[in-house]
C-alpha cells in the first residue's frame, strides 16, 4: 500500500536536518488573531486556524517533548509532517477496522474519492452536492484558497489535513499529496480533496484524477464556481458581453519553470474584443501586460484586480492596463488576487471613472 510503503513508518526516519533548540512557541500553536478585521479568510500556512482544526494530529505529542525548530520553511515542513505521521497512521488503522465490523466480514473493493470546488471563498456559493460530501467525509485534504467558512461546515467526526502551497512553501509536494489521497482510499474512507474554485481549472485535479484512475481508484468530480465566474459577478462583469465581448479566455500567471516571465501569451491572446482573466498573476502581470501591448492590445483597456474576492476582505484595483501593476503595488495587494483585463470591465457599476472614459470602451454596443 502507498502510505506504508512510501512514507516513512517513523518520525525517526524522516530526513530531518538536525535541529537547535530554541525558546519558541512549537509550531502547532502559534497563535494569530483570527477575529481581527485583517484575518485571511483562507487558511495561512502557519495559522491559529489550520493548527486548532487539525490538533487531532498532534494529540500524541506534549510541550514538554516538543522540538521548538528554527523558523525555516524547510525545516518547519520536515518537522510538521513528523510530528502528524503517528496519528495518519493511527486514523489508516481504525479506518480499516472500521470496514472490517460491517456486517463482520471485510468489505472489498476501495473507498470514495472526491474532488471537491469551494468556489472563491463566500461559503453561499457552495453547492448542495459538495455541501453534502463534505458533511459525510472520513478525511479531508484542503488547500489554502479553501475559506474557513467553508471548513466550519465539515461533519464534526470528519478529520482535516492541511496540503496547502503558497510561494516558497508546500506543506506538501504533490506527489506526497498522491500518497495519501491512494493510502486512504485503499483503506475504505470516503476521501475528499477540498480546492478553492473549480477543481479542474488551474488546480491540478487532473492531475490527480490521472493518477488515482491509474491505480484503479475511481474518482468523482464535483465542480465548484471558478474564480473568473464567481468574482466577475460579485463585481458585476459580464464575462462577455454582446457586442463588447464574444470570448473569455482563462490563464495563468504561473510559469512552470517559475520567475516572472508568463507560461504563454500568444499572440491571439491580445484579443480586444475577447475577455482575458489571469489567475495568480500577481508576479508576472507587468511582464504579461508589456506582451499584450506589444502584440496590439491597447494600454488603456480597463482593467481590475480582485484580491480575496467574494469575502468580506475583498479588495478592488481598477486601472488602464499600462498602470494596473503599478496601483497593485501602490495598494499592496497579496495573493490570492485574480486579474480581469477587458473592455467589459467598465461595464461593472463599481468602475470608478466617468462616463464618457466608459463609453469609449462600450461605444460598439451602444451602436448595435
Amino acid at each position: 500500500m502507498a502510505f506504508a510503503t512510501r512514507i516513512p513508518s517513523s518520525p525517526g526516519t524522516i530526513p530531518l536536518r538536525k535541529f537547535r533548540f530554541f525558546n519558541r512557541t512549537p509550531v502547532f500553536a502559534l497563535h494569530f488573531p483570527s477575529d481581527s478585521p485583517k484575518a485571511s479568510p483562507f487558511t495561512e500556512k502557519h495559522s491559529f486556524e489550520r493548527y486548532n482544526r487539525e490538533s487531532w494530529l498532534y494529540e500524541a505529542q506534549s510541550c514538554s517533548s516538543c522540538l521548538y525548530p528554527p523558523p525555516d520553511e524547510e525545516y518547519i515542513r520536515d518537522y510538521d509532517i513528523a510530528l502528524q505521521l503517528p496519528e495518519l497512521r493511527k486514523l489508516l488503522q481504525v479506518l480499516r477496522e472500521k470496514r472490517e465490523r460491517v456486517n463482520g466480514v471485510e468489505e472489498k473493493g476501495p473507498g470514495n474519492v472526491f474532488l471537491v470546488g469551494t468556489g472563491p471563498g463566500d461559503p453561499e456559493l457552495l453547492t448542495l452536492k459538495a455541501l453534502r460530501v463534505i458533511q459525510n467525509a472520513d478525511l479531508l485534504l484542503y488547500d489554502r484558497l479553501v475559506s474557513n467558512d467553508v471548513l466550519n461546515l465539515v461533519g464534526a467526526e470528519a478529520r482535516l489535513l492541511y496540503v496547502g502551497k503558497t510561494a516558497g512553501y508546500h506543506s506538501r509536494t504533490q506527489e506526497e499529496i498522491h500518497d495519501l489521497l491512494l493510502s486512504f482510499a485503499e483503506a475504505g474512507a470516503n476521501v475528499v480533496r477540498l480546492k478553492g474554485g473549480d477543481p479542474l481549472v488551474f488546480g491540478r485535479g487532473g492531475e490527480e484524477m490521472d493518477f488515482l484512475q491509474k491505480q484503479g481508484i475511481e474518482v468523482k468530480v464535483i465542480p465548484g464556481i471558478t474564480a473568473a465566474s464567481g468574482i466577475a459577478a460579485e463585481l458585476g462583469i459580464p464575462l462577455t458581453h454582446r457586442g463588447v465581448a464574444n470570448s473569455v479566455r482563462f490563464l495563468t500567471g504561473h510559469s512552470k519553470q517559475g520567475g516572472k516571465d508568463p507560461l504563454f501569451v500568444a499572440e491571439n491572446a491580445a484579443d480586444p474584443e475577447s475577455t482575458l482573466v489571469v489567475y495568480m498573476g500577481l508576479a508576472t502581470l507587468p511582464s504579461l501586460a508589456s506582451k499584450l501591448i506589444f502584440h496590439g492590445l491597447p494600454d488603456d483597456i480597463p482593467t481590475v484586480a480582485i484580491e480575496r474576492g467574494t469575502t468580506p476582505q475583498q479588495k478592488i484595483v481598477f486601472a488602464p492596463l499600462k498602470d494596473l501593476s503599478d496601483e497593485i503595488a501602490s495598494h499592496q495587494l497579496v495573493s490570492p488576487t485574480l486579474i480581469i483585463i477587458g473592455k467589459v470591465v467598465a461595464l461593472s457599476p463599481l468602475w470608478p471613472y466617468t462616463i464618457k472614459q466608459a463609453s469609449k470602451w462600450l461605444h460598439p454596443f451602444s451602436q448595435s
